[in-house]
């Protein structure tokens, strides 16, 4: 896979070639190995335009992959793609997720209990306050901070994290070697080592504006639920919450004063439908996140039972009562609904009510239906 995985990275550097050409190319050539040596009456019947093409015979002929995948890899920059088992399982699930993610640092099946935290970067001291607490808190339960690392609320959000001991994944609109802004290199330095750096822009990629908005929908794809703490009418973090939104994901805003420019577009999230958040405990509550660790915990220190493993092959991705899993699995129901209990208890699964059951699936697992 890692002769492989250099071709992806060939095309993630093709302008034009997002997710949906990827899978139009695998789908059409089997393997990008043998895409990328196609002719281009090929690829152009495979979906590319004559305009991507042009661009594509500039990186196949100038590009020596093999000494820029050597170069990526000096720098102890990860390279994730679709097919590698550790790509994030929340990223995977959104719409047109990034075919190629590279990352400094660690990815961890815990990440999958992640929130997003973002926000204005010319943050009020309620907003600070706001965004320590919150973050501190959460961070404190076991829960993932994911952010920008931006000035303002997200770096604050991601430093927060770190002084209690959590994890927290910024992502970039830059290069993960690229360092924006600039004053955040140690900020940077203390996230590789309790989390991670990651972005979907191949290394050396500058900064640019026009990166940032599609970054968002990353932030917002990789947590389960994203929190906006202060954000202008027009702010950048409002475009992370409208991407959660339309990834199914829970939104919160924190509420504030009608006279601050800093609240209005909180604010308004919050008219529009968003869950005022008050408290962060709210959070925990809203997405049975409570006693995170020591569901995680239990998960690392309580062996697996076999019946377990059929219990989640048979529960498939969707909430599930009981009485259908007796069905699928000829198990009686006083030992499915134990097994259930024990598997509540290690955060395998959660309970929506009325005995309908949901498998929460970690990165790198797939469950067959």
């Amino acid at each position: 896979m890692q002769d492989e995985k250099k071709y992806w990275v060939g095309f993630n550097m093709v302008k034009g070639v997002g997710s949906i050409r990827l899978k139009r190319l695998l789908d059409f050539f089997g393997k990008l190995s043998v895409a990328w040596d196609a002719p281009m009456d090929a690829l152009l019947a495979a979906g590319l335009s004559e305009k991507i093409l042009d661009h594509f015979r500039m990186i196949r002929n100038q590009v020596d992959l093999d000494l820029y995948i050597s170069k990526i890899l000096e720098k102890h920059i990860q390279i994730i793609t679709w097919q590698d088992e550790n790509y994030p399982r929340r990223l995977m699930e959104i719409e047109q997720p990034p075919p190629v993610i590279y990352v400094r640092g660690s990815l961890k099946p815990e990440d999958d209990w992640a929130v997003a935290i973002v926000g204005t970067r010319r943050v009020t001291t309620y907003g600070k306050q706001i965004t320590r607490d919150s973050a501190e808190y959460l961070a404190g339960n076991g829960i993932t901070i994911i952010s920008g690392m931006a000035r303002g609320v997200d770096a604050l959000a991601h430093q927060a994290a770190l002084d209690v001991g959590g994890r927290t994944i910024a992502v970039l609109g830059c290069g993960v070697d690229v360092i924006y802004p600039p004053e955040h290199r140690k900020l940077a330095e203390a996230i590789i080592a309790n989390g991670a750096l990651l972005s979907d822009y191949a290394p050396g990629t500058p900064p640019d504006g026009v990166n940032f908005p599609p970054r968002n929908r990353i932030i917002s794809g990789l947590a389960r639920a994203t929190i906006v703490i202060e954000a202008g009418e027009k702010s950048g973090a409002l475009i992370t919450a409208k991407f959660s939104a339309e990834q199914g994901r829970d939104v919160f805003a924190v509420p504030g004063s009608i006279l601050s420019p800093m609240s209005r577009g909180t604010n308004n999230l919050i008219a529009e439908g968003a869950t005022p958040l008050t408290n962060p405990k709210d959070v925990l509550v809203a997405l049975n996140y409570t006693q995170v660790a020591e569901k995680q915990s239990a998960r690392a220190t309580l062996a697996a039972e076999p019946e377990e493993q059929a219990i989640l092959n048979a529960m498939g991705y969707e909430t599930i009562h009981v009485d259908e899993l007796c069905q699928k699995l000829a198990l009686p129901v006083e030992k499915l609904t134990a097994t259930l209990t024990m598997m509540e208890l290690k955060g395998m699964v959660t309970q929506s009510g009325g005995m309908q059951y949901l498998a929460i699936r970690e990165a790198g697992q797939d469950y067959q239906a």
